[in-house]
């Protein structure tokens, strides 16, 4: 329920707070006076698009803050979403003079998508041009599901995975012929590699032992050489640093100096001894090998003739097999059309069954909102009037389901309902979603407050177009719904303003050479003098006639009662 509203400089308000209670408020005063500046304000704070020119003109900004008792329904979403769970539930949006907003939930800085969240589980507005959306065949769909209780996003969902298969299957039809092609291209492609069989490190290795190989002669002609140098003649190293030891060691005693060189020398000794062996040991060991070497020619020869092939260096054969079996095995199961089959048959099923089951719900639900809006119709000066609520059945699946739904009308007894677009006129269409909205209101004022059952209703001159008794009846209608529900009402006629439980009168008034709109909250003589005006005059017999108005609605009459029901 709305508790508080506040307005700072918010188009011509300067500075207003109202506290707002529970059961039915009007908000009345003259034409042009901003009574639907208020619908605007908390329109805006509840997510609404931020526009420049709400902000009071030589002001920076513009505030609106709203106080609400939140519903237990509200409780978890606060908690996912991060916002504090309180007992009062404030919301707060500000707008600069470029349009620019800021809005909070409890204190912490909110999203307008987290406001409009919010919104669906506190309030829910009617406007003036409601009977507009009756003629729509999404907004009446909406309407029944609502009075039905079917969510229709997991069925759409339901609908676009089954559309998604369908044309994942249609598409590996369409593309079979190509997609034969690719396979066997790939298929070729593999057997090639396959035959030539490359090891992940092979082409390294081959290269390696080729050299060699194919250098034999000449390593073989180097190491023989070196060896002989190093220890196979008089002249060679080894006997060279043997002499030089042999030298050293005998006058080492003499002098320390020595001592260091002759260290030295006998390292390097030790090396070419050693190197020498290294040397006589490959030279035992090595061998031409003729054969194995054209084996090597004509191995690499089948490295490179393929990487030319494929265009790719002769390194990158084994990662390419790699990839096209990659290639080949996801076009595979692209092509699997029985697989994909049943994954069209599981997303159909799937949608049938939410659709059979939304169409359980609505085949409940519109005999039931047919009886009660066409009760409502007889109290809106439509006597003998019939509304019907009709399922059509469709020819191919919808996302919405197996029937669209349709709103008729029969104007008078005896008369078969027609579609509204058809048969009703623009005071007719006004009267129904009048009626509509009512009838709707009261449904959702048997259970708590949810997001598809708000606590607190809003009509904004939902009531434009009618007049006289019919004025009464909505009158009558409103209040019995504030006994289930918070209702707000923007309104002209003073047969609804006398039905009101709280009464509030907007009016203009100048200040420092500035228009600016002001709120009272109006009882009493007040009251009976705005009703007074709302009648056409401030004359003796419009007060008594607004006195009387207001005695009227406040007396527990059983035929009032009756009527609302």
């Amino acid at each position: 329920m709305l508790k508080h509203l506040t307005l700072k400089d918010f188009v011509i308000v300067s500075q207003l707070e109202l506290a707002f209670h529970a059961g039915f408020s009007v908000l009345t005063g003259e034409t042009g006076a901003g009574k639907s500046i208020l619908i605007d304000a908390l329109q805006l704070v509840l997510g609404a698009r931020a526009e420049s020119h709400w902000v009071r003109e030589g002001a920076a900004r513009a505030e609106v803050t709203a106080e609400f008792d939140p519903p237990p329904s509200l409780a978890p979403w606060l908690e996912e979403a991060g916002f504090a769970a309180e007992d009062t539930l404030l919301l707060r949006r500000i707008i600069d003079s470029q349009g620019k907003s800021r809005g909070f939930i409890n204190g912490s800085a909110a999203t307008a998508a987290q406001l409009r969240e919010v919104a669906d589980h506190l309030v829910d507005i009617h406007g003036q041009h409601a009977w507009q959306g009756l003629t729509r065949p999404a907004a009446v769909r909406a309407l029944l599901d609502e009075q039905a209780g079917v969510d229709p996003r997991p069925l759409a969902q339901a609908h676009a995975d089954w559309r998604a298969a369908t044309e994942a299957l249609a598409a590996a039809h369409a593309l079979e012929g190509e997609r034969a092609s690719e396979r066997e291209r790939l298929q070729w492609q593999i057997g090639e590699i396959d035959r030539l069989a490359p090891g992940a490190d092979e082409w390294p290795e081959l290269n390696a032992e080729h050299q060699r190989l194919s250098h034999g002669q000449a390593l073989m002609d180097a190491a023989a050489l070196a060896a002989q140098c190093l220890d196979e003649d008089e002249t060679s190293a080894s006997r060279q640093l043997s002499r030089a030891l042999s030298g050293l060691e005998a006058v080492a005693d003499f002098d320390p100096r020595i001592q260091p060189v002759l260290e030295a020398l006998q390292g390097a000794q030790a090396q070419v001894d050693d190197a020498a062996r290294s040397l006589n040991t490959y030279l035992a060991r090595a061998e031409l090998d003729p054969d194995r070497l054209a084996e090597l020619d004509a191995r690499l020869s089948a490295w490179l003739g393929l990487a030319r092939r494929f265009r790719r260096p002769p390194e990158e054969l084994p990662a390419l097999r790699v990839e096209w079996q990659a290639a080949l095995d996801a076009l595979d199961a692209a092509s699997d059309v029985a697989a994909l089959s049943a994954a069209v048959a599981r997303a159909e099923a799937q949608w049938r069954r939410l659709a059979e089951q939304a169409s359980r719900a609505r085949q409940k639900a519109a005999p039931d909102l047919s009886k009660r809006v066409s009760t409502a119709m007889q109290q809106l000066g439509m006597a003998g009037g019939r509304f019907e609520v009709a399922l059509l059945p469709q020819d191919a699946p919808q996302s919405f389901g197996l029937e669209s739904v349709e709103f008729g009308v029969a104007g008078h007894a005896g008369s078969a309902p027609r579609p509204l677009a058809k048969v009703a006129s623009g005071g007719e269409l006004s009267r129904l979603a009048l009626a509509i909205a009512v009838t709707t209101a009261q449904q959702r004022g048997r259970g708590p407050a949810t997001a598809l059952n708000p606590g607190t209703l809003i009509f904004d001159e939902i009531d434009s177009g009618v007049g006289g008794t019919v004025a009464d009846a909505v009158g009558r209608l409103m209040k019995q719904l504030g006994q289930s529900v918070q209702v707000l009402s923007v309104t002209h006629l003073p047969q609804v303003a006398a039905c009101a439980d709280h009464h509030f009168v907007v009016a203009k008034a100048t200040r420092q050479g500035q228009t600016q709109s002001q709120v009272t909250p109006v009882e009493g003589e007040a009251r009976v003098a705005e009703v007074a005006r709302m009648l056409g005059g401030a004359s003796g017999t419009s007060l008594a006639h607004a006195q009387q108005l207001i005695q009227q609605a406040a007396e527990p009459a059983a035929r009032t009662a009756k009527a609302a029901r």
